[in-house]
């Protein structure tokens, strides 16, 4: 069985290569099981591979997305690279592709200046406390402020929010000693060049570090919404393979991310 596939970086830092978020896409003209699934997305080695299958209705499709751990219930970059992936080869005949996934509908529209906008749900968080294991294996000293965040994938999720964009930039974690703590970890703080910069752990779902995410930026946005007092951001993800996008406020319980999405490689996987 040959499968038409494509690697697309998501959220570059412009048209600069070798930045953004690499996401694996692979269109299914038949289901498989979860168990190849998975494999593919093993074999991939990438911190997601998306696998869409047309739903029979105009610009609808049906979205799932595996780490090499596991299968998730959001990803922002996954999703952004299908979007361009369907809009960049013609598959998209409307203004929207809408992708029905484990996290309800999500909405991407291409904008005027080549850019996508990806309508996506809040992640909420609440104040939390810091845990002793996670700040070590951290490395980066004791945070300003601790958030417990919504589960987005079964595990536990923290924001830590740091002084300075150089601590984030600076971080160099224990992944073995963080993914015992079963704790993924927005790492964030105000910017330079940007309103506010992060990273992104996540051993506990299969994921040392990921390059640009965009599901961070569902509690990341609305954070630094009322931390700024401002509805649209400029957001720089800060780790050893940069990337940006724009967060923007959506309609309630909603935020709109909006980057870009560079074609890398096309071809197909035989199984």
């Amino acid at each position: 069985m040959e499968f038409p596939y494509a690697e697309i970086h998501a959220f570059p830092d412009g048209a600069k290569p070798h930045t953004g978020n690499p996401a694996g896409v692979m269109m299914l003209h038949r289901d498989l099981p979860d168990a190849d699934l998975l494999g593919v997305a093993q074999s991939n080695n990438l911190s997601e591979t998306a696998y869409l299958k047309p739903m029979g209705e105009k610009d609808q499709w049906s979205l799932r997305w595996f780490t090499p751990g596991l299968e998730v219930e959001l990803c922002g970059h996954a999703t952004l690279a299908s979007a361009a992936w369907l809009f960049e080869t013609g598959r998209v005949i409307g203004p929207e592709a809408r992708f029905h996934t484990l996290s309800g509908l999500l909405k991407v529209s291409r904008l005027e200046d080549g850019r996508y906008q990806m309508d996506f749900p809040v992640i909420g968080y609440e104040p939390g406390k810091a845990d002793a294991a996670v700040v070590e294996a951290m490395g980066g000293g004791a945070p300003e402020a601790v958030y417990e965040i919504e589960r987005v994938h079964g595990n536990r999720y923290q924001m830590l929010v740091f002084a300075d964009e150089a601590t984030v930039v600076g971080l160099d974690p224990d992944i073995k000693a963080l993914e015992a703590t079963r704790t993924n970890i927005i790492a964030t703080a105000p910017g330079r060049a940007s309103d506010f910069v992060s990273r992104f752990f996540g051993p506990a779902s299969g994921v040392d570090e990921d390059p640009v995410t965009g599901s961070a930026h569902c509690t990341l946005a609305p954070y630094w919404f009322q931390k700024l007092e401002k509805t649209a951001l400029k957001a720089r993800q800060v780790g050893p393979r940069s990337g940006a996008l724009e967060v923007r406020a959506g309609s309630t319980g909603r935020v709109l991310l909006v980057g870009s999405a560079l074609r890398y490689l096309e071809g197909v996987i035989r199984l």
